[in-house]
């Protein structure tokens, strides 16, 4: 029993353990005005691999940075594995395969990694605002959110320590998003096709899901609140072939009610997962379609209506296989993570929506190869 004990608190221990692991020589490019960050989600070592953005938007890898976690090799099927602050100052990474949290300060395209914590039964997404953040929780035995108080220097502490069940064990969620409002947050669920919504009070504590609603179309997985809390969802469409879409919803935060505004507006492509909003004034809208290996694009309108833009507005290859998107803190350049080259394309978003490709970057610097990298943030 002793021994039991003893093996408890160290467990406990190091949940909340702080450590410092910073590549010291670590210094920013001349010209450097943001950065973009991919992990690798590798099994054995779980790594940040770290990119300075220069003002025409072209990446240059300046570092990689260990989570302190293991990866699972393959794809965490999930949108938001890998997640900045909104001022920037604070990465958090996720790692599923030893069910951890690695939080980082951020220095340009530099970073220290701060703490580790216990994220629940193999995280896969994490969605956070000034004052909370959330994990979602994807194994085979808990499906589940976590939630954790977000300190003034980025650190995590958890809230209570258990894990609030999704509305289903079998949903296989796609992602977690807070909406802007702090209110409350939402899942999806790809397996039955449903919407999950969970109420945030004052103190961060979750209760829910209080809804729970049909999406518009099948296999809801990727998704995004706008600033006005319009809430933009991609629905994979699968398993029928060029069925991929985007439907957008008004969120009552109060109720938790989503009234549809956009159902399933079709791009003809296949197996469409992670959706962002780019443009100046996130006019425009892409999705990274897994299988066709594309991106396709919608115009947004002001009252959250998207309508199909182009169908393949870029065209990374079939062998890509396009996952996370990300796009610099002004919106005007957008990057993808392609897991099936193991690097990460970025492109202008011109005033009309087109895109304008300004490379590949990092091929062969650090991101596996069709082994399941996972996660792509920037500003």
């Amino acid at each position: 029993m002793a021994q039991n004990v003893t093996a408890i608190i160290g467990a406990l221990a190091f949940a909340s353990s702080v450590v410092h692991a910073v590549n010291i020589h670590c210094r920013k490019p001349s010209g450097e005005v943001g950065a973009a960050f991919a992990l690798t989600n590798a099994p054995d070592d779980n790594k940040v691999i770290a990119f300075s953005r220069d003002r025409t938007g072209k990446l240059t890898q300046t570092g990689e940075y260990s989570t302190g976690g293991k990866g699972q090799g393959v794809d965490f099927d999930t949108q938001g594995g890998l997640q900045l602050s909104r001022d920037h100052r604070f990465l958090y990474a996720i790692s599923p395969s030893d069910d951890r949290v690695s939080v980082f300060s951020v220095s340009g395209s530099c970073l220290e990694r701060i703490q580790v914590i216990y994220g629940g039964d193999q995280p896969l997404s994490i969605t956070l605002n000034e004052r909370f953040a959330y994990v979602l929780d994807g194994s085979v035995a808990t499906t589940g959110i976590r939630g954790y108080e977000v300190g003034r220097d980025g650190k995590l502490a958890a809230i209570g320590n258990t894990t609030i069940p999704t509305s289903t064990p079998i949903g296989v969620p796609g992602t977690i998003q807070f909406s802007p409002d702090g209110k409350g947050l939402i899942v999806t669920n790809k397996v039955g096709s449903t919407i999950d919504f969970f109420n945030i009070d004052r103190n961060g504590e979750a209760t829910g899901p209080i809804t729970i609603s049909a999406s518009s179309g099948n296999r809801p997985f990727g998704a995004q609140f706008r600033e006005d809390g319009t809430l933009f969802v991609v629905e994979s469409g699968l398993p029928v072939f060029t069925n991929a879409a985007v439907s957008t919803y008004h969120v009552d935060t109060s109720t938790g009610a989503l009234k549809p505004i956009t159902k399933s507006e079709k791009n003809q492509q296949t197996d469409g997962c992670w959706v962002i909003l780019a443009g100046r004034k996130q006019q425009f809208a892409f999705t990274a379609n897994f299988v066709s290996g594309t991106i396709a694009s919608y115009t947004v309108s002001p009252n959250g209506a998207v309508s199909i833009l182009k169908d393949v507005a870029a065209n990374p290859g079939i062998d890509s296989n396009p996952v996370d998107l990300a796009v610099s803190a002004d919106g005007a350049f957008l990057y993808d993570l392609l897991r099936g080259t193991g690097a990460v394309q970025g492109w202008a978003v011109e005033n009309d929506g087109s895109l304008r490709n300004l490379g590949v970057f990092g091929r062969g610097q650090g991101l596996p190869v069709n082994n399941g990298a996972s996660g792509l943030t920037a500003f």
